[in-house]
């Protein structure tokens, strides 16, 4: 048997003294080294920073239909900075920019084709804030409306017109919103993010190459399964747990911010226009619109009667209003809560979703436009009644009118707070709502 001899601890320190030793002198080597080797090898020029070419732009592509349009011009201004961007053959037009900070971007309507206007004759400039992102695409949808209109009535039913498309588009979606709050007595704040989930899923079929028809139709299916999947995992939960409707509210706020940057980061912060192929241009008075418009009318039009139909005439639609009145009035009499509760999540979601189609087909694709037209959805849905699935859609084409007509006496950005000022001044005067039922309170 042999025995094998351990080292002295003093022999280990002084193994380790020297393997510091020898470290050390290396490092001094290299310290010492640094210096004679940079005066041999002059150091490279440091990269220029602060080149506003390339660092921040503002940019985007100018179409009338799915047709770029060459030589538009669109003025930057701000911070003493100006320059005017050229579309190209592509359409598209960028200006560089010197830094961050907020400026203007205006289409010069003179530099469109003849026979082209913008959509939105009195809605032509844009607000661009460089801050947290370099680069910022703009859009100015064009191909719809004139800009010759001269005559106030005509002018009047062009803004009337306008005001009822956008009317039907807030509907669709303010009627997931009054469906949710009337049965679960939840204001889900994430709602407009559902919205834009419905427009950039569209778009993104879309500029695959997928037919318009089949891309909503999966688009749509994919709501209904988002509105399926927030209920089941997250507000169930919530609702055995017994949760308070504050606590439910703070939860709706977190969703929504999760899933709006989470836009972000996916889709970017860009706006892009949905190439649907319905270039032709159809009259209704004096009014020229595309045929999407009137195919987007006609399609709101016809789902909104088909869920009127669907609550008053069908068992599921009767026990959706049951529950809506006295959740605990429909429990006793054999209403399963719950089921009711996620085919509402479903409807609810899916309207919302085509809501996003059309919306985006209307005005273009960006990762916040449901937050931007949230209060507008809220307004509807509070100046029609709390709960009311109709009242929703009385409110939402008051809003949607009012807001066009707001154009008339005040500057177009501020058409959103005149239309939240009507809701005050209706609630001050009738505080349930168009459509809304007196309660008792105390």
């Amino acid at each position: 048997m042999t025995l094998t001899r351990r080292p002295r601890p003093s022999t280990i320190r002084r193994t380790l003294v020297t393997i510091g030793t020898a470290l050390a002198a290396a490092a001094l080597a290299l310290t010492m080294a640094g210096p004679a080797s940079a005066t041999e090898s002059p150091e490279p020029s440091p990269t220029p920073t602060g080149d506003f070419t390339t660092e921040f732009q503002v940019g985007g592509t100018i179409r009338s239909g799915d047709e770029p349009l060459e030589g538009v011009e669109v003025l930057v201004a701000g911070d003493g900075f100006e320059e005017t961007g050229v579309t190209g053959a592509d359409g598209k037009w960028s200006v560089a920019l010197p830094g961050r900070g907020e400026y203007t971007a205006t289409l010069v309507v003179e530099s469109l084709p003849d026979g082209v206007a913008p959509r939105d004759p009195d809605n032509i400039e844009r607000q661009v804030s460089i801050g947290t992102t370099n680069t910022v695409n703009v859009l100015f949808p064009t191909g719809e409306g004139s800009t010759a209109q001269r005559n106030p009535l005509d002018q009047l039913w062009a803004k009337l017109i306008y005001g009822l498309n956008f009317g039907l588009l807030l509907a669709l979606a303010a009627i997931g919103i009054s469906l949710i709050f009337g049965t679960t007595g939840v204001n889900n704040f994430a709602h407009g993010e559902m919205l834009t989930l419905g427009a950039i899923v569209f778009w993104a079929f879309v500029t695959a190459g997928i037919p318009v028809v089949v891309a909503a139709l999966i688009t749509l299916a994919i709501s209904a399964a988002f509105g399926w999947i927030q209920d089941a995992w997250l507000f169930k939960p919530l609702r055995r747990r017994g949760v308070g409707l504050v606590q439910v509210l703070i939860v709706t706020i977190g969703l929504s911010i999760v899933l709006r940057y989470g836009y972000l980061y996916f889709y970017g912060g860009g706006t892009e226009n949905i190439p649907t192929g319905f270039n032709e241009t159809a009259s209704l008075g004096p009014v020229t619109l595309q045929v999407s418009s009137f195919v987007s009318m006609g399609i709101s039009i016809a789902v909104l009667i088909l869920v009127g139909l669907f609550l008053t005439r069908t068992r599921i639609g009767k026990a959706t209003r049951a529950v809506s009145d006295n959740a605990a009035l429909a429990a006793s009499s054999g209403i399963n809560v719950d089921r009711v509760i996620r085919i509402v999540w479903v409807l609810a979601a899916t309207l919302t979703g085509l809501s996003g189609i059309l919306y985006g087909i209307f005005r273009g694709v960006t990762w916040d436009m449901g937050f931007a037209i949230l209060l507008l959805l809220f307004a509807s849905v509070t100046l029609g009644g709390l709960g009311s699935a109709f009242g929703a859609l009385v409110g939402a084409l008051i809003i949607g009118i009012f807001t066009e007509l707001a154009t008339f006496v005040v500057d177009p950005d501020l058409r959103y707070a005149v239309a939240l000022i009507v809701l005050i001044l209706v609630l001050l005067f009738r505080p349930q709502g168009v459509l809304g039922r007196k309660e008792r309170i105390g």
